[in-house]
């Protein structure tokens, strides 16, 4: 088997990258920049990695792709951040998470050798609930970020069911991993907490969501693969919500510091769903399970930061990238 990883320096597709040379599986990835500063460039041992930008260089890219030939093609490109969707951005996520995507699948279409081709979509496009929620729940996406994403989904859907394209869906929780951007909140508690600086804590924290490590996801991605069913959809997340001002009270409890000196409350984000929850028993029942409780995956978080003292110092805001 031989994998092409789109998006290929996206913080979650290294974890997949690691996960595949760790099974001796042969894997390459393409994306729009160049190679990261190291703490957010964890790669494997000779991981090959192109850059070509799908949007604007989609003939360089299948070039790259006709050549290495992969059997299955893991997609986690995307233009990501739900509060950044909001605003005179938002037709950039349409760009990048639907256009850029139908245009790609069009031409993958035409070639033999993709056995597979798995997109890694998320939980927003369900909207707050409740409950956990199953797949074939109503989409309820509410920003311009899950709304692109559910179009996607949709649209794959259909080119399996009229032209047999082999697609599959993970719809994955939440999700974080050393090496993710620093405007997570995971990653910017993890900073907070080890280099002394005060987190802003959005809204006081009170959303609730399942977080995920990436290498649960990897697994996840690895049992659809293998045992997972050409034109389904899976639901990979985490058993239980839970608030982010809790999330990162394990932060501050595990780093040994108070409240008062960790972190102060901020103004809350426009348009944040309330709870994201999703029911993975279809993906369970191929014999996944997540493996990494959320004490161990934050204490890795932590032994990550404090690896690469300079993340202190680097920018931890959002930017949007063309």
């Amino acid at each position: 088997m031989k994998v092409a990883l789109l998006g290929g320096g996206n913080p979650h597709s290294l974890a997949l990258a690691r996960h595949l040379h760790s099974l001796s599986i042969e894997c390459f990835g393409i994306g729009r920049a160049g190679p990261k500063p190291a703490p957010l460039w964890l790669v494997p041992e000779g991981y090959r990695y192109y850059v070509a930008h799908l949007g604007e260089q989609l003939p360089l890219a299948m070039e790259i792709l006709d050549s290495e030939r992969p059997d299955v093609i893991v997609n986690f490109a995307a233009q990501g951040e739900g509060a950044a969707s909001f605003g005179a951005d938002a037709w950039r996520f349409y760009q990048t998470n639907c256009v850029t995507l139908v245009r790609l699948v069009e031409e993958l279409r035409k070639r033999d050798y993709v056995r597979r081709f798995v997109q890694i979509s998320t939980s927003e496009l369900y909207g707050s609930c409740e409950r956990p929620v199953a797949e074939d729940a109503p989409i309820r996406a509410t920003s311009p970020y899950s709304i692109s994403k559910a179009a996607f989904d949709a649209h794959l859907q259909m080119m399996h069911r009229v032209h047999g394209f082999p697609m599959q869906i993970v719809r994955p929780s939440n999700c974080y991993t050393p090496g993710m951007q620093l405007h997570r909140i995971l990653a910017r508690a993890a900073v907070c907490a080890v280099y002394g600086k005060k987190l802003q804590l959005q809204g006081g924290g009170l959303a609730r969501k399942t977080y995920m490590h990436s290498d649960d996801l990897a697994r996840a991605i690895m049992t659809v693969i293998e045992r997972g069913a050409i034109g389904e959809t899976y639901n990979a997340g985490a058993p239980l919500p839970i608030t982010i001002r809790d999330l990162v009270d394990h932060v501050r409890y595990l780093s040994r510091l108070s409240w008062e000196q960790f972190a102060e409350e901020a103004p809350g984000r426009s348009g944040e769903d309330s709870q994201y929850w999703l029911d993975s028993a279809k993906l369970r029942a191929l014999g996944w399970a997540p493996e990494i409780l959320l004490r161990d995956g934050i204490e890795h978080m932590l032994s990550w930061v404090r690896q690469f003292p300079q993340l202190a110092d680097m920018p931890h805001e959002f930017v949007m990238r063309p």
